[in-house]
């Protein structure tokens, strides 16, 4: 549950808050003056103060900075009937998250409170990039043994003491904004602010004013001057995702705050000097992009300092298991439930499948197939019906029909194989021949042998008899592919 404070001396606004905010999601304590607000902040520990700039004893303002002493990444939005252009330059000065003019405009009301949630949610949860396989003792994690994982947590470690530009690429789903949040949590400025933008999610023409802010009057609905996310973000990390659908304009100005660590509010001729580290992010390749001269070239090289890959969930099919693992903990124990567990045949659907919607995608089937499992083990039954019918890189769809063997050499086919083998094997290198990345040999090989684990339930003395090779054999390869026989939650 989250916490709001209100700070305020009237009694029908407390009376107002509590009817619009307060939820089984979202708790409401007030206080009737700062002096009041000071003394609950340590004992309750709100996730956001929402206070009143003229009350009685202290004011405001002197209420704001005394937060900001004692802790600057707690989130405060000012309020005031009395706005003043002076009042709202010193309140935002002094670290306030928004100013807000009474009498309140309930849907822009609601529309600040839940994005300054949001962004307390993003400081708070911090993110651990190391594995801790039994004894999570963090919310949020980047979950990963392979070696392409191993050389995004390096980088993350090397990012987090200093103060360089990063840009981090890759696909829609593989956890940019999580390498983002480590890097941020894990450096000098953790107990300074962090504020995500997502370029993409806000409207061109005022994607400019968020950012930087806008003078009274700079156009049609100003009405008062509004200060901008990277003043808001002052000595703390601002984080740019999808910045590849920035608009040209406002390219510019972001070049120039990298370049000189300062900028113009829209409308406005006086420069504001801020101290914000930059970490961009986008699926989008911008090499292309500079190419066809639809980003800055010269921007681009100041983003990519430290360039930041991550790679798409196909190409760490080894770490399924343990992101399956680390979900399922994960939503037993948000429902105070026992995680479920799963069988080896759901192990091998999981691994077949492209994954085009990378990590999100593979949690949301998780969360799917806790809800449908009628037990406590997932079974293919409860994964959904389209999965494994794609072919991903470095793995081959089920093959009907006899195996090699004994006596059965690859190049001969019995009268009544279908389709035979030879048949098989021209299938295999035209997929090959479509993607250089296929391993037809490995990939048979590690998939034969997770079917023959399924098939036997994890019988190696069954599945090597079925795969015509000796148990010691058998043990070398599931070393080698790194298979998981009996996968559990514990």
């Amino acid at each position: 549950m989250e916490k709001l404070l209100l700070i305020d001396d009237e009694v029908d606004v407390q009376y107002s808050f509590r009817r619009i905010f307060e939820s089984p999601q979202v708790e409401i304590a007030a206080a009737s003056s700062g002096e009041e607000g000071l003394k609950l902040i340590p004992k309750i520990k709100p996730d956001l103060v929402v206070m009143d700039v003229r009350m009685g004893g202290m004011t405001g303002l002197e209420t704001l900075r005394r937060i900001r002493q004692t802790d600057a990444k707690l989130l405060v939005i000012m309020m005031t009937a009395y706005g003043t252009t002076q009042t709202a330059i010193e309140a935002m000065k002094l670290g306030a998250y928004d100013y807000l003019l009474k009498p309140f405009d309930i849907p822009k009301l609601k529309q600040v409170i839940e994005s300054a949630l949001q962004a307390a949610r993003a400081m708070k949860e911090v993110v651990s990039y190391e594995h801790l396989p039994d004894s999570e003792d963090y919310d949020v994690g980047i979950v990963g043994r392979s070696e392409v994982m191993q050389s995004v947590f390096k980088l993350i470690g090397q990012l987090a003491v200093s103060d360089a530009t990063a840009l981090i690429t890759g696909e829609s789903g593989t956890g940019k904004e999580l390498v983002a949040r480590a890097i941020y949590h894990h450096s000098k400025r953790n107990e300074k602010p962090f504020i995500a933008i997502n370029c993409a999610a806000i409207p061109e023409n005022l994607l400019e004013s968020e950012l930087f802010g806008h003078e009274r009057g700079a156009f049609t609905g100003a009405a008062t001057q509004r200060i901008g996310k990277f003043e808001q973000c002052n000595g703390g990390t601002i984080f740019l995702d999808e910045i590849g659908d920035m608009s040209p304009s406002t390219q510019t100005k972001i070049l120039r705050v990298l370049q000189s660590g300062a900028f113009e509010r829209v409308g406005g001729n006086e420069q504001v000097a801020v101290d914000v580290r930059v970490i961009a992010a986008t699926n989008k390749p911008l090499e292309q992009a500079v190419a066809a001269k639809e980003f800055r070239e010269d921007l681009f090289y100041r983003l990519n300092v430290v360039r930041v890959r991550m790679p798409p969930l196909r190409d760490r099919l080894v770490d399924i298991p343990l992101l399956v693992n680390y979900f399922l903990r994960k939503i037993g124990r948000n429902q105070k439930q026992r995680p479920k567990s799963y069988t080896p045949e759901v192990l091998a659907v999981l691994e077949r499948h492209q994954w085009p919607g990378n990590v999100r995608e593979l949690e949301n089937v998780v969360r799917r197939a806790t809800v449908m499992a009628k037990g406590d083990v997932i079974l293919p039954a409860d994964l959904p019906s389209d999965l494994g019918t794609t072919l991903p890189a470095g793995s081959v769809v089920d093959v009907p029909g006899p195996l090699p063997g004994p006596g059965r050499p690859a190049s001969q086919s019995s009268a009544g194989d279908s389709p035979d083998l030879r048949s098989v094997s021209q299938t295999l290198f035209r997929w090959a021949r479509g993607d250089s990345k296929l391993k037809i040999i490995p990939a048979v090989e590690r998939e034969l042998i997770i079917h023959a684990l399924a098939e036997t339930g994890g019988n190696q003395v069954q599945a090597a008899k079925l795969l015509g090779i000796t148990r010691a054999t058998l043990r070398k390869r599931i070393d080698k592919f790194q298979i998981k026989q009996l996968i559990s939650v514990q």
